[in-house]
């Protein structure tokens, strides 16, 4: 490089650098979900929101989202113009989600049992309740997921049909390092040494690790970032949404890494919940499962046996040519993979 084409660099960077340093001292605030929504149903720290439309609803069952305890409902409606929740809108679906709040010493004791049979149930009877209907559609994502499949399992006459999105079912995974990990994790000490709650920051680490890189990445381009407005509030957002990552109720946290990730139990038909044993085959009704096909964080393999385990009929598997968090925010998203559960749906209402 002669030193024209260095003085030629220098002059593009510091013209990027004061791009960004006029993008950050002109922001004001970074808004995430940000469609209409209000709180129909509330127990302590959970909610129930019930979303607003101005499109007319095409399919007279209403959908209730529940989301994993790790981070955030609120990644489906990361931002307007792509948001998973405003497209099932505009799709014409009535669609509420739980909102799990925030655990704190208080909820310590919190366990599965308190999540799946006290707030889920009483957010499927409100919805019942206030809509005269004896069945509700329910979208588990995740480890809300795994949740959904135990509540429907047990209670498969509240539900219509079922959707699970990068939903494990199987953890017995030596492809994904979270299910490999978790399997020497001493959940116990974990729980114990912080005083039982698990906090979120602690599980934000463990989450950097499984693609280190990635982290470097981001912040080797942030001042190309930033100095592009569009850029900047899509990142700024992400990483608002990381960072208000919830703390764990430690009983629900511990239960899930002993009997899911290390035992199995779920898909063994060995996992019981008040009392009662949870047999996926229970689970009749149309489901539609969906993986990401380049997910590192659920693997296909975890979640495909979904589709062989339960006894329905009715059922269809589908892949997202994309990963984790692409399912969410991602331009196929908006394009295939909402447009696709609306039409089940609607088929099937």
């Amino acid at each position: 490089m002669d030193t024209k084409q260095y003085q030629d660099q220098l002059m593009t960077q510091a013209d990027t650098i004061a791009e960004a340093i006029k993008n950050i001292g002109n922001l004001k605030e970074v808004d995430i979900a940000t469609a209409p929504r209000k709180v129909v149903w509330s127990e302590g720290k959970v909610k129930l929101y019930h979303f607003e439309a101005d499109d007319k609803k095409t399919c007279k069952t209403p959908v209730l989202i529940t989301y994993a305890l790790v981070n955030r409902w609120e990644m489906m409606d990361l931002q307007s113009d792509r948001s998973f929740i405003r497209k099932m809108l505009s799709e014409g679906l009535d669609v509420y989600v739980i909102d799990w709040g925030y655990a704190s010493r208080t909820d310590r004791y919190k366990d599965m049992e308190d999540y799946i049979l006290g707030d889920i149930d009483a957010c499927v009877e409100h919805i019942r309740k206030e809509h005269s209907i004896e069945q509700v559609n329910l979208l588990g994502v995740c480890q809300g997921g795994t949740f959904s499949l135990i509540y429907t399992a047990l209670h498969p006459e509240k539900v219509k049909n079922l959707i699970t999105l990068v939903t494990p079912v199987d953890f017995d995974n030596e492809e994904g390092l979270l299910f490999r990990w978790a399997k020497d994790l001493d959940v116990d000490a974990i729980v114990d040494g912080f005083g039982g709650v698990v906090p979120g920051d602690f599980l934000n680490s463990g989450f950097d690790l499984l693609k280190p890189m990635n982290k470097a990445r981001k912040y080797a381009s942030l001042t190309d970032t930033l100095a592009d407005e569009g850029r900047m509030m899509n990142f700024l957002r992400m990483e608002k949404w990381v960072a208000d990552s919830p703390d764990q109720a430690g009983e629900a946290y511990r239960r899930f890494i002993k009997e899911m990730y290390q035992q199995n139990k779920l898909i063994k038909g060995e996992f019981e919940l008040a009392g009662r044993k949870v047999d996926l085959q229970n689970i009749e009704m149309p489901i539609l499962t969906i993986y990401a096909k380049s997910d590192h964080i659920v693997p296909p393999a975890t979640t495909k046996p979904i589709h062989e385990i339960v006894s329905s009929k009715d059922k269809e598997l589908m892949e997202f040519p994309g990963g984790h968090i692409g399912v969410f925010v991602g331009s196929k998203s908006q394009k295939i993979l909402t447009p696709a559960i609306a039409e089940w749906l609607k088929k099937r209402d």
